[in-house]
């Protein structure tokens, strides 16, 4: 108990007075080697007189620099590595050919010499001491939780406020020893933190390789999502944990204590930060208003229904054809909001049954989810994909403007863009479609806003890749790629859905919006970067015992090597928020579109797949 006090009074003790006490007992330590020294080479015991008792104490006075010189009162004894040995060996060397140098010139001046023996046994006593000093003092100290540190060895990637915080929450658990900060900040590097190394990033390897990292800790505030992808590339080859400190909007949200760390998820590999939403765009149009939000019961659909529920509005209406999924999304929604929430089963395309509903609940706002987006499935199912997509959309789009509805928004997609496939072909289709009632609703004066809103894949949602690489990935691989060379714009789902929103405040009827997104993702890097934070390793030429192989199927039919955001790009203007975007308005005519519906509701009826795809890509490319 008694040495278990002391071991708490040393650590308590502040730093400044710990670096003190060292540098006295140094002192002591090299006068009293040197002292030493003449007693083991006279084999008796030894009174200095003052010319040789000045030269002892001028062995601590030209220590002490060269000991600040190499870091020695830098070091925090209990996490000192083995390695630093080497460092206290050269310090004392160079302190005792300093102090051997300093005895030749006492000699040249008259005074009693020293004796040859005495400078080698100087260096043997002041090497056993000071090392050995340090070594005990860290076992004294460290012992009672060595085994729990051992094999937890982190480093933090960002010396900032946040880094700081974690660095001392994770030293008074004592279960984890933070071996440096990594800083690309060339103010602070070289510098001690908290008693902390802050390294530049060109050193993270050898740092990982020298003291046995097993964890880097990355502050959100740190990196932007592009070099956070990057940073999780360098860190695949080495077997290295990544684990995010949660965002200080986060912890002073009480969401988290600054001491708890969450595993790195997909959405930290977007090629950008996540987008923050404006509150007062997100207000505007859902506040005390009618919603409802067709396609529920999907990803997009039931986040956006999470979202809306929280912007107090005064009805929520979710329609789904998925009876589970939509019972499911009401006891949640339920279970978190007031708002009355009204679910419905049913086809987009039942004219009836949308007509009753727009005007049984008095609908103010639309938001169109419901899709067919699975790209092999749709290209397989053109009738149907076509029938859900294009007329379904025709449907909802016009009965909602003769209802009155004030906006209407609907969910398209990248690959509507110059579609090369039947799923992006009726996404296109729909956009015409909502631009036609946008053009008609501005015709008659009606105030009402029709638009569009245009992304990349959402992670996570049906039609992502994502669920698949996870699935792939449980079921011990291999993961398929279809091109090494594809890429993909992703988007977090919350981002979706928050874009949905603020894109019906931001219409101004017809038109596209789009959100800034940043670089786009190369397919094979997302499926390596899912192995790694599975916690396994790809299994490749360079790593044949690796858990998961990853292999190139193709493409397959309809599928682009990359996407587009716009026709465009050079049309594009800004919006008032700085990372949603407008896209150029096409110049062509939409007054064809309701006869090309209808020839397309005919062909549909005729089941005639083969004329349902000609018409979808001709119509497209307008």
């Amino acid at each position: 108990m008694k040495l278990e006090n002391f071991r708490q009074s040393i650590s308590m003790m502040p730093r400044r007075y710990k670096q003190m006490l060292l540098v006295f007992f140094d002192v002591v330590t090299l006068t009293f080697a040197v002292w030493l020294s003449y007693v083991l080479r006279f084999g008796a015991f030894f009174i200095p007189n003052s010319e040789q008792a000045l030269l002892m104490v001028s062995a601590a006075l030209i220590g002490l620099p060269v000991f600040v010189r190499f870091g020695l009162y830098r070091a925090v004894i209990r996490y000192l590595p083995d390695r630093a040995i080497w460092t206290m060996i050269q310090a004392v060397t160079i302190s005792v050919v300093l102090w051997v140098s300093l005895a030749f010139l006492t000699l040249m001046t008259g005074a009693e010499g020293v004796p040859r023996a005495i400078p080698f046994l100087y260096w043997v006593l002041s090497v056993g001491l000071i090392c050995g000093s340090r070594f005990a003092a860290k076992w004294l100290l460290w012992s009672p939780i060595r085994e729990k540190v051992l094999g937890r060895q982190c480093l933090i990637y960002g010396a900032g406020d946040a880094g700081r915080q974690l660095a001392n929450a994770l030293r008074a658990q004592n279960e984890v020893f933070v071996a440096g900060f990594i800083d690309d900040d060339k103010g602070l590097q070289g510098m001690d933190i908290l008693g902390i190394r802050v390294y530049p990033e060109a050193q993270m390897e050898t740092l990982i390789d020298n003291f046995g990292i097993s964890e880097m800790i990355v502050t959100t505030s740190a990196l932007s999502g592009i070099q956070r992808r990057r940073l999780i590339g360098r860190l695949k080859s080495l077997e290295v944990k990544v684990r995010i400190l949660p965002s200080i909007s986060d912890l002073t949200a009480g969401k988290y204590l600054v001491s708890q760390l969450r595993d790195i998820d997909i959405d930290d590999l977007l090629g950008r930060s996540p987008v923050p939403a404006d509150p007062i765009l997100l207000d505007k149009t859902v506040e005390n208003r009618v919603i409802l939000v067709t396609g529920a019961g999907g990803s997009i659909g039931s986040e956006l229904c999470r979202t809306i529920v929280k912007l107090a509005p005064s009805k929520l209406v979710i329609f789904d054809v998925n009876e589970h999924s939509i019972y499911q999304l009401q006891r949640e929604l339920t279970s978190i909001s007031d708002c009355l929430i009204v679910p419905v089963l049913g086809s987009i395309s039942d004219a009836p049954l949308i007509r009753t509903v727009l005007a049984e609940h008095k609908v103010e706002n639309v938001y169109h989810c419901a899709a067919y987006k699975h790209v092999p499935l749709v290209e397989e199912n053109v009738v149907e994909g076509a029938r859900n997509n294009v007329i379904g959309t025709d449907v909802l789009a016009g009965l909602s403007r003769e209802a009155g509805v004030r906006n209407f928004v609907l969910i398209s997609s990248d690959k509507a863009v110059r579609p090369s496939n039947v799923m992006g072909a009726t996404k296109r289709w729909a956009e015409l479609i909502v631009r036609h009632n946008g053009n008609e609703a501005s015709k008659h004066g009606t105030g009402q806003t029709f638009a569009s809103v245009r992304f990349g894949n959402v992670i996570g949602s049906s039609g992502s890749v994502v669920p698949l690489f996870r699935e792939q990935i449980a079921n011990g691989g291999p993961l398929t790629v279809t091109h090494d060379e594809m890429t993909r714009y992703f988007m977090s789902v919350r981002e979706a859905a928050e874009l949905i929103i603020q894109a019906g405040a931001l219409s101004e009827g017809g038109d596209i919006l789009l959100l800034e997104m940043g670089e786009a993702v190369r397919i094979r890097d997302l499926a390596e970067n899912m192995v790694l934070l599975a916690g396994l390793s790809v299994k490749d030429s360079s790593n044949p015992e690796g858990d998961i192989e990853i292999i190139t199927v193709g493409i397959r039919d309809g599928e682009k090597l990359h996407e587009e955001l716009f026709y465009d790009p050079t049309g594009v203007s800004p919006t008032s928020h700085s990372k949603i975007l407008r896209a150029k308005r096409s110049v062509n005519s939409v007054d064809h579109l309701p006869d090309a519906v209808a020839e397309l509701r005919r062909l549909i009826e005729e089941q005639d797949a083969d004329s349902v795809r000609k018409l979808l890509f001709e119509g497209a490319s307008a």
